[in-house]
């Protein structure tokens, strides 16, 4: 109890940065990736081309990779951000790129009559999508958008590399200071993420369960 409780400071700091940072990053994700899977879907050939390569490029970057680009590459054309922000950037645009998939599956799996008849009756491609295919998609993806979020938590864990301290980062500042307390360190760190995953997981179970009934 010694050990958590001069440590408790720390600890709760480093939480709030996992969370803050888990939670811009996942409604970056989740705007750009939505933006992103209409533009897969749009009749518009140079849009599902620009979609296609951004998706492809980020699924097949090395998280590590892209948070080099953010936090060191893009000062060298004078983009200076935080630390912090970058981190949000990194963790958001290349998680976008799977939240498109997610909901670019969940599109097509709507029926093709359902577009059909809402072009039958006057709507625009934005307009059905936005107002019959997309909330259809958002019903049928939930589990695989949550795993994707789920994923996300854990990858913000690479942030303790770039200079911003959230759980993952306390691990050498507390272990350099707590040599004797290494198992009690680990088990701080892996509740701090359970505390985000675990009420997640639950949430979209409960989220799936309800849409199901929708559906």
């Amino acid at each position: 109890m010694q050990f958590f409780t001069d440590n408790f400071p720390l600890l709760r700091d480093a939480f709030l940065t996992t969370l803050g940072l888990s939670l811009l990053a996942g409604l970056l994700a989740l705007v750009l990736g939505t933006v992103l899977a209409a533009m897969r879907v749009s009749p518009i050939p140079p849009l599902r081309g620009l979609a296609t390569f951004y998706v492809e490029t980020f699924r097949n970057t090395p998280l590590t990779v892209v948070f080099f680009f953010i936090v060191f590459g893009l000062p060298q054309i004078d983009f200076v951000v935080s630390f912090f922000v970058g981190a949000v950037l990194s963790v958001g645009l290349y998680t976008a790129a799977f939240v498109a998939e997610a909901l670019r599956s969940g599109i097509n799996s709507v029926g093709p009559g359902q577009a059909e008849a809402a072009r039958a009756i006057g709507l625009t491609f934005g307009q059905s999508l936005r107002e019959v295919v997309l909330p259809q998609a958002f019903r049928t993806v939930v589990p695989p958008l949550g795993n994707v979020w789920i994923a996300m938590v854990k990858n913000t864990s690479i942030a303790a590399g770039f200079a911003t301290t959230e759980l993952a980062a306390t691990l050498p500042r507390l272990a350099n200071a707590n040599a004797g307390d290494i198992l009690l360190i680990l088990l701080a760190v892996v509740v701090g993420y359970m505390l985000i995953t675990v009420p997640s997981a639950y949430g979209i179970h409960r989220i799936e369960r309800r849409v199901a009934i929708l559906r």
